[in-house]
């Protein structure tokens, strides 16, 4: 049986986001351009007994999940409840005097669609925890204590991009974010206006960021880096500069970070440069679908399922369509203009059937904003 919520109770909610371009091109201190979702995750958070912190999950029933504050270590809290202890232990080393607290979790987002389920997590319980103990800490600061708490704590070696969206997104924009400087720039994003909505197609293949392959592909963009004498890919931005690279892996990962960076910057210019109207969704449309195509083809991240779901789409009447998130599993976003809809979530469906693979689930993707307390 659930608490009952008292008057101390207070609930917050985090979103998730979608990532309109820059794909793994955060840890390589490049361009991303996410917007937040209206689907995240909730935090009802009240004061806990001693130094304790309980931890329940509405996705996860079973029994609570109890941690003592002060013995919280990397590696002492495995499973879901890694993620919100790891919060705990990183706001405990920026300084910040915990209090105990007693959190239940809820979420309305799929888990391992690649829409930063664990991001929104966190960034929950980051402000439920700073609420009860009292601390005021600045959102960019707060958003990089919740990065470490993956970082570290989890042991998902992901970029900024998901705390940032998750605590800095405005409603109706995307937020293009230079990952070398942590400068920000809210760019109108308002499909509807043109008659155009973003929709994610979850392909349902689901995807684990704490697996080999995402560390590997991190693993080849440094060692790229440093053969091309730079810090971090981001730092280039010709994509021509890949070239120089004698390794073929590593001269198209290279060229992948580097496009998608440019294309983030080229997609929000677009954005920044008209009023909504089709012809700006046709050519960022186009982007979707040549991120798509470095994806596949030069970072090698894509699955079959993605790969099917952006040339449906396409086919039935989509403007452009790419996988998002780390790869190896998760969704596709796609903008789609509003009347053709319809028969573009018929045609995946039935794509999928064909296939005999299970049937995508559709999440409408409306720009919305970053994490607050609903009560």
């Amino acid at each position: 049986m659930r608490p009952v919520r008292s008057i101390s109770t207070h609930v917050w909610f985090a979103p998730g986001r979608a990532n309109l371009m820059g794909e793994h091109t955060d840890y390589n201190e490049g361009y991303v351009l996410p917007f937040a979702l209206s689907l995240g995750v909730t935090a009802t958070a009240a004061p806990g007994p001693g130094r304790l912190l309980v931890l329940r999950s509405r996705q996860v029933p079973d029994e609570p999940v109890t941690v003592e504050l002060d013995s919280l270590e990397p590696g002492s809290v495995t499973g879901w409840a890694a993620y919100p202890a790891g919060v705990a232990w990183s706001l405990r080393e920026a300084g910040v005097d915990v209090a105990g607290a007693s959190i239940d979790i809820d979420s309305d987002l799929p888990v391992g669609a690649g829409v930063s389920s664990s991001a929104a997590l966190e960034c929950s319980v980051a402000l439920a925890l700073c609420a009860l103990s009292g601390a005021q800490v600045e959102r960019r600061s707060l958003a990089a204590i919740a990065r470490r708490a993956e970082n570290d704590f989890v042991g998902a070696p992901t970029g900024i991009i998901d705390q940032y969206a998750a605590l800095l997104c405005q409603a109706d924009h995307a937020m293009l974010l230079d990952c070398a400087t942590l400068n920000i720039t809210q760019v109108p994003f308002h499909p509807a206006a043109a008659g155009v909505a973003a929709l994610i197609i979850d392909t349902r293949v689901t995807h684990a960021l704490v697996s080999g392959e995402y560390g590997r592909r991190r693993a080849e963009c440094e060692e790229a880096a440093r053969l091309l004498g730079v810090p971090y890919l981001g730092a280039i931005t010709d994509p021509a500069v890949a070239g120089q690279l004698t390794d073929p892996v590593l001269r198209r990962r290279a060229r992948h970070v580097i496009s998608d960076s440019a294309r983030a910057r080229e997609f929000a210019a677009a954005l920044q440069s008209s009023a909504p109207a089709p012809e700006t969704y046709q050519f960022i449309g186009h982007l979707l679908t040549e991120a798509h195509v470095s994806l596949r083809d030069d970072f090698e991240v894509s699955w079959p399922e993605a790969d099917a779901t952006v040339e449906v789409a396409n086919e039935a009447g989509a403007l452009g369509a790419r996988m998002i998130g780390g790869g190896f599993g998760g969704s596709v976003l796609a903008l789609i203009p509003v009347d053709r809809m319809a028969a573009v979530r018929a045609a995946l469906t039935e794509a999928f059937t064909q296939r005999s693979w299970k049937p995508p689930e559709f999440i409408d993707a409306v720009p919305s904003a970053a994490a607050r307390q609903l009560d």
